[in-house]
């Protein structure tokens, strides 16, 4: 009898165990998992690099993981199969080169969100920004990288950008913050969030999310989030790009102080299309983030800063 109860215990575990592996890789799949909202997102980084370059990391001297794919087109479809992998049912994704966000878009054109990535502002390209929004081509607004040349949030260059984005109501991402690309003009100092405040007080209506939460001017995000409901931010590459455990020390710090519902998730794709999965699994693992915070992160935040229908949200939970 004994023998006969310790098979069937057996036999019950193993089968429970192949069911826990079907369930595993179907959430892997995408199958089991509920949709994601991915705030950021590029066709390619702003300088060339050779296919196979490692993906950055953070503080060096360390060793990235993974290679950089070779062209537009593998970077595309890797992206996109990474998208369906972890159900990512939207993607704000910008560029410097339109044409190239308007490819992407037109291979997907319910998924990704098109915005141009301005890094070098000027008033002339306003004009025909404005054609490209009226058309329905583009629907937001940047990554405004700026200060990868050293201009800070409040400088007047910028200033047209966020008039029009506030005229017609774009989401808006900027990179303010305390780490960049090393390129030669790139200034910290111009990344404080302190310097959005003049923006934000003369654009009281713009919707605007600071890249990677302003690492790492932690207390200067929290009080400008305090202070202006209409400021979000994303968490995009520190999900990957410095060590977990920094990251995750700041991440918990936004959320003890409340913000939780105004963080949103990011991947930072550039042309490592293999940092989705890193970003998302960064999210998923975060032991002191209950399931609902998750979902916050990862779509429902999203949802209300892009105002999304009602049926459209409807249809994205449909996706699982």
């Amino acid at each position: 009898m004994k023998t006969t109860n310790k098979s069937v215990i057996y036999y019950f575990s193993l089968i429970m165990f192949f069911i826990g592996a079907v369930f595993s890789t179907n959430q892997i799949l995408g199958q089991e998992r509920q949709p994601i909202i991915d705030m950021h997102m590029h066709t390619g980084l702003p300088h060339d690099i050779p296919a196979g370059t490692p993906a950055i990391c953070r503080p060096d001297p360390c060793e990235g993981q993974g290679g950089s794919t070779a062209n537009s087109s593998e970077n595309l479809q890797k992206t996109l199969e990474q998208m369906s992998r972890y159900n990512i049912v939207k993607g704000f994704l910008s560029g410097i080169d339109l044409s190239t966000v308007k490819e992407w878009k037109k291979a997907d054109p319910e998924r990704f969100i098109g915005s141009p990535f301005i890094m070098e502002p000027n008033s002339s390209n306003l004009e025909a920004l404005r054609q490209e929004y009226s058309t329905g081509h583009l629907t937001g607004m940047g990554e405004i990288g700026a200060q990868l040349n050293g201009i800070p949030p409040n400088d007047p260059a910028l200033e047209p950008y966020f008039k029009l984005a506030e005229e017609l109501d774009l989401p808006v991402l900027i990179h303010t913050l305390g780490i960049g690309p090393y390129m030669p003009n790139f200034r910290s100092a111009s990344g404080s969030p302190l310097l959005l405040e003049e923006v934000l007080i003369r654009h009281p209506k713009l919707r605007i999310f600071v890249e990677n939460a302003g690492y790492p001017y932690r207390d200067e995000m929290i009080a400008m989030m305090y202070q202006y409901p209409q400021l979000y931010a994303d968490v995009s590459t520190i999900t990957w790009v410095i060590p977990r455990t920094a990251f995750y020390d700041y991440l918990e710090a936004f959320v003890r102080a409340g913000l939780g519902k105004r963080i949103m998730f990011g991947s930072d794709q550039m042309v490592w299309p293999m940092k989705i999965g890193a970003a998302v699994e960064a999210i998923e693992e975060a032991p002191f983030l209950s399931q609902e915070q998750k979902r916050d992160i990862f779509y429902n935040n999203a949802a209300r800063f892009l105002k999304l229908d009602k049926k459209v949200i409807a249809e994205h939970s449909s996706h699982n």
